[in-house]
């Protein structure tokens, strides 16, 4: 066993017995490659990653190729989900260096941590002449190759933060917006672009939210026409529910095998968006099966939910999750097999005539295809399951929160409700220490390494959704705790904010990324949840923060839009206000039931939900701002509509809020 025996992250324990003589990232690993005057070689990865797998098998496990790595080189390995900011600035060089990036990501660097030579995947032969042209130039050409890595330094760090600044965007730069979108959006297929296919929900949250403030059908058709092609595809698990991370190919059928948590819960909480807006049942099935999938297959014996499933079972990308017509038979006999080959188009998508399932159409008959997908779910779970990542993350479980928060209040299932109780009840009590985060915990024990930008803005809009749900003020106060810690550790002086606080480990460059990639940008994460919480207190310091963090939404508006999506959406909710419900009465009383139920469903862009009684307050006293000085009416409870505090009359029927909500 290497030094990666005590490691925490389960990715780096599947490189615990490799023969490379691995180092965990830290000083020991620098301080160990300048006393023998040696590069120090860095491999980033995630546990869920096939290629990782691939590399690692060639190369890590080659005793031969680790014998070179062991005597030229310290070797570093990093999980990238565990220490995102390492990630970051390497991956940033690495697309500097070579145009592309992934991973796993493999970059030389000198002793003091900048790197001179980058890249990705390297098969082993490759991987093995690259090793030893490395440490010629290292020992021959020693002064260009320190060099070359300062050159790269100095280019990153001289990009100022101050082009970042600005205003957020207005009203026609998102109408500017939904034109660049259409421009990239495959109007056959749905989505933007070509192979690969990544899901694009937060473009799609931003479609819809434009939708819905402007009545804008081009924003709506496209939204509806992705989310509808991604849900009937192979890359949607048309028997377990949830979504795989992406298509290989331009329409949806072949996925990308491993399951990440971020995506699922982005997505689970976008279907329920689009089923608010136009009450699709699709929309509907598929946010309660990604639910109930993230629950099923990822949930941690301490409530959390897990990172990631792997693409790879029995060594082999997508075997879990394939069929054979054959295979059908088996399970299902000749002529329900026959039923489920034409179902599910089970034609030889892949090489050795295996298929994922896809469901073009809905079934005619509901109640045969709900027997023969049980069957087919319970035979597939007979089988070898992919591994799971079960470290908890603390952005992820946050963005989860916010999902199983709304789709169990939407959707009449209290079970998610409580799941998302349990889930922030694990965050904020192993996580979270004096408004502060640990990035990660596994098995009920927080991890060494501190939360990012992300991590504070995701569990605090986690924290605020499930406040709307459940009236609970104990939420908005963590969030505002969170918050606190985002305006105080991550601001970087022109009203933006790095991704790491000002108190983290320091890296060659302090990472800074507004862009949506995978997950909101923590940027454009803390606007969202800087802006939420300004509705619900009436903070002017947070909503005026909230709108500078959104000033790079406009320079990405009309070029970049796919990449400002999350940006675009928390400008709509700018726009619109956001609207702000207060709903008063007992939590008990079907009245107030009813009219939180009308609240919740308002289409509204960012509208803010809260719920309580008059004076209620959490254990510490305090209470929701927004609830303050809004009472009963008549003895029954009301809801007020209000923008930055000031209300309409307050209204004690549901229907007449409805009316109310429709006109803001």
């Amino acid at each position: 066993m290497n030094r990666l025996k005590d490691a925490t992250s389960p990715y780096l324990l599947q490189h615990a017995d490799n023969p490379v003589e691995w180092f965990p990232w830290g000083p020991e690993a620098f301080a160990e490659a300048a006393r023998r005057d040696v590069p120090v070689l860095l491999s980033v990865g995630y546990a869920a990653c096939h290629w990782c797998h691939v590399m690692a098998h060639e190369s890590f496990e080659d005793e031969a190729t680790a014998q070179l790595m062991n005597r030229l080189f310290v070797s570093v390995k990093v999980d990238r989900e565990e220490r995102p900011d390492v990630d970051a600035v390497y991956m940033e060089a690495t697309q500097a260096m070579t145009g592309q990036g992934g991973w796993p990501m493999t970059v030389f660097l000198t002793p003091d941590g900048h790197p001179f030579y980058c890249g990705t995947y390297f098969p082993r032969p490759r991987f093995q002449a690259l090793l030893q042209g490395v440490a010629k130039a290292w020992t021959e050409q020693r002064d260009d190759v320190v060099q070359q890595g300062q050159e790269v330094v100095t280019a990153l760090t001289s990009r100022a933060p101050e082009a970042l600044a600005g205003e957020p965007p207005a009203a026609g730069r998102l109408d500017e917006a939904v034109t660049a979108l259409r421009q990239g959006y495959d109007a056959v297929r749905g989505g933007f672009g070509g192979a690969p296919k990544f899901p694009p929900s937060m473009a799609l949250e931003f479609l819809l939210r434009h939708a819905a403030r402007t009545g804008d059908q081009d924003a709506r058709s496209m939204a509806g026409h992705t989310l509808e092609a991604m849900a009937r595809g192979g890359m949607y698990d048309q028997l377990g529910g949830g979504f795989a991370r992406y298509s290989v190919d331009d329409r949806w059928i072949v996925p990308h095998f491993e399951k990440m948590l971020y995506d699922n819960a982005l997505l689970a909480r976008v279907y329920a968006h689009w089923w608010r807006l136009t009450g699709s049942e699709l929309a509907r099935r598929v946010a309660l099966e990604t639910c109930d999938w993230m629950l099923r297959d990822l949930r941690t014996p301490e409530g959390g939910l897990a990172s990631a499933l792997d693409a790879d079972s029995e060594g082999e990308e997508g075997k879990y999750y394939a069929w054979t017509p054959a295979g059908l038979r088996e399970v299902l006999g000749e002529e329900d097999a026959a039923y489920a080959v034409e179902l599910f188009e089970v034609t030889g998508t892949f090489e050795r005539g295996t298929s994922v399932l896809q469901l073009p159409r809905d079934p005619q008959d509901a109640e045969r295809y709900a027997a023969v997908r049980a069957r087919l779910l319970a035979a597939r779970a007979e089988r070898v399951p992919p591994a799971r990542d079960d470290k908890v993350v603390a952005a992820w479980n946050g963005l989860a929160v916010a999902a199983l928060a709304e789709c169990g209040a939407l959707f009449d299932r209290p079970d998610l409700v409580t799941a998302a109780r349990e889930v922030a009840g694990l965050v904020t009590g192993v996580h979270m220490s004096g408004g502060r985060l640990a990035r990660t915990s596994r098995d009920g024990a927080a991890g060494p390494h501190a939360g990012v930008l992300e991590d504070y803005a995701d569990v605090a809009e986690g924290l605020l959704a499930l406040h709307a749900v459940t009236g609970d003020p104990a939420q908005v106060r963590l969030a505002g705790e969170l918050l606190e810690a985002v305006l105080t550790h991550f601001g970087d002086g022109t009203g933006g904010f790095y991704d790491t606080a000002d108190d983290a480990e320091a890296l060659f460059r302090r990472p800074q990324d507004p862009t949506d990639n995978a997950t909101p940008s923590g940027q454009f994460a803390a606007a969202g949840a800087l802006l939420s919480y300004a509705a619900l207190t009436g903070s002017a310091r947070h909503r005026e923060a909230a709108a500078a963090a959104l000033a790079p939404a406009t320079l990405l508006a009309e070029r970049h839009a796919r990449f400002a999506g999350w940006g675009l959406a928390v400008a709509e909710a700018c726009l619109a206000g956001p609207v702000e419900i207060a709903v008063v009465g007992p939590a008990d009383d079907a009245r107030t039931r009813a009219l939180h139920r009308a609240a919740l469903m308002a289409t509204s862009p960012g509208a803010v939900v809260s719920l309580g009684e008059p004076g209620s307050g959490d254990a510490a006293g305090a209470a929701v701002p927004l609830l303050e000085g809004r009472g009963l009416v008549g003895g029954a409870p009301a809801a007020y509509v209000c923008r930055d505090f000031a209300c309409r009359l307050p209204v004690t029927d549901p229907d007449r809020l409805r009316g109310e909500l429709v006109t803001v």
